[in-house]
């Protein structure tokens, strides 16, 4: 009866909200393990092709103790800017003091990162770095993208995940 369906519903919702949470705290146990703010990114543009394409899920880590090599792949953020951005260390820039600068540059592209930093930013530091690439899915991110690109599509598919769920209940 009515009380029965509230129950079953109930325990959907409730089966739905463990779901999210085992995510979160998934999502949380590789920041502590990675030591990166966002240990999973989605590659946007196609500024590192052909290493990687737009679409393609990167993991990251990010700890301190290991020092940055040219060559290496790096994912970090601009003052001012809300995405971070993957491209390749290209120049490494070592002070007395142990300090490192770096230099980044998308592999397609023509000129170095250093119009994407901040006005009067020459070089990286470690703190501008999320994380670096240690290991990709390729366009496994498309959804991501297509979620980004088309706001309606986000829409869809919680609509189609709703009625699969609803459905399913009915069955």
């Amino acid at each position: 009866g009515e009380s029965l369906d509230f129950l079953i519903l109930y325990y959907q919702v409730l089966n739905f909200a463990m779901i999210v949470s085992s995510a979160l705290m998934i999502w949380k146990g590789l920041i502590v393990i990675t030591g990166s703010e966002s240990p999973i990114v989605v590659v946007l543009s196609g500024s590192m092709e052909p290493a990687f394409h737009r679409g393609d899920l990167l993991f990251l880590t990010n700890f301190h103790d290991d020092p940055i090599r040219a060559g290496e792949i790096v994912v970090f953020k601009v003052e001012g800017r809300d995405i971070p951005i993957v491209h390749r260390v290209i120049k490494i820039h070592e002070k007395e003091n142990g300090d490192i600068k770096f230099l980044t540059k998308g592999d397609n592209n023509e000129v170095d990162d250093r119009g994407l930093y901040k006005e009067g930013q020459n070089w990286l530091e470690k703190k501008d770095v999320v994380g670096r690439a240690r290991g990709f899915l390729p366009y496994v991110g498309m959804v991501t993208i297509i979620m980004n690109d088309y706001p309606k599509f986000k829409y869809a598919l919680l609509a189609v995940m709703g009625a699969y769920v609803l459905l399913k209940r009915e069955s």
